[in-house]
């Protein structure tokens, strides 16, 4: 018998890239010699039609077929094909489906590459929050222009908690501390104030939230840093930028960061 007689081919149908199927069908073979054995792969595969051509093809090599399809009308198709040709066959997805269906007691989606969708949406997310990270308290200016929302404030507005929930809802988020005794990076007044959210609080909510905070940290509760006069400079300071800017403003007095970071996600996403 000639070599290539004696080779497998392996041919993977997907209605999506076939990432999976392939994935799967390499790890079996791993576990032959899988030198004797070619991979074909037919990736967004939708109509009946393709799927009998392949099986034409696969009826004349000694084959499988190994599938990834969610619509069961191409599922039909192969196991009607698979049984007038005579080709074995695989099918990677299927059974998992049922027994998930035995149990989440809804119907599924049946949308083709909906991993795929999901895995771009992942990793959306976690570029948006190392976004977050690189460009966070001013770090770097060049961020402001990068980012799809830019949060200033005076310290303790949740510049950052915000710039992290909004990171999670795939949001370039830069955050940039006001303080009277630095001037703003000129970025900030290079971008559409449409991006800029200024950040407001009542002085005597920050004048607590700032006592808290040194206390945690174990120093002087009464430092300048908390105190009225200080804080009122700051504000003040804060909303001649947020004039100059012509940003929207948002108070963050009482407020959950999750309430705010909903307010900002309508303003930026048009909502």
């Amino acid at each position: 018998m000639s070599e290539a007689a004696e080779k497998t081919i392996v041919y993977i149908l997907s209605d999506s890239v076939g990432d999976t199927a392939e994935l799967v069908v390499k790890a079996a073979a791993s576990q032959y010699d899988s030198g004797s054995m070619e991979l074909r792969r037919f990736p967004f595969v939708n109509d009946p039609a393709v799927i009998t051509e392949i099986f034409e093809e696969a009826a004349g090599n000694n084959s499988i077929v190994a599938y990834t399809l969610v619509l069961p009308e191409l599922r039909r198709a192969v196991e009607r094909e698979a049984a007038r040709f005579g080709v074995a066959t695989a099918d990677i997805m299927g059974p998992t489906m049922e027994a998930l269906a035995s149990v989440m007691k809804r119907d599924p989606y049946l949308e083709p590459g909906r991993i795929r969708r999901l895995d771009e949406d992942y990793f959306k997310r976690i570029a948006a929050v190392e976004f977050a990270v690189k460009y966070d308290d001013g770090k770097d200016p060049r961020g402001l222009i990068q980012a799809e929302v830019v949060l200033i404030g005076v310290s303790r507005t949740s510049k950052t908690p915000l710039s992290m929930y909004l990171a999670h809802k795939r949001v370039l988020a830069a955050n940039l501390p006001l303080v009277p005794e630095v001037d703003p990076p000129e970025e900030l007044f290079w971008i559409p104030a449409k991006k800029v959210i200024g950040l407001d609080i009542d002085p005597y909510q920050l004048r607590r939230i700032r006592r808290e905070r040194l206390n945690a940290l174990g120093l002087d509760t009464h430092a300048s840093y908390a105190s009225l006069e200080r804080i009122m400079e700051e504000l003040e300071y804060a909303r001649r930028i947020f004039r100059k800017v012509g940003c929207m403003i948002f108070d963050v007095s009482n407020k959950a960061v999750e309430e705010v970071a909903n307010k900002i996600l309508q303003v930026i996403r048009g909502g």
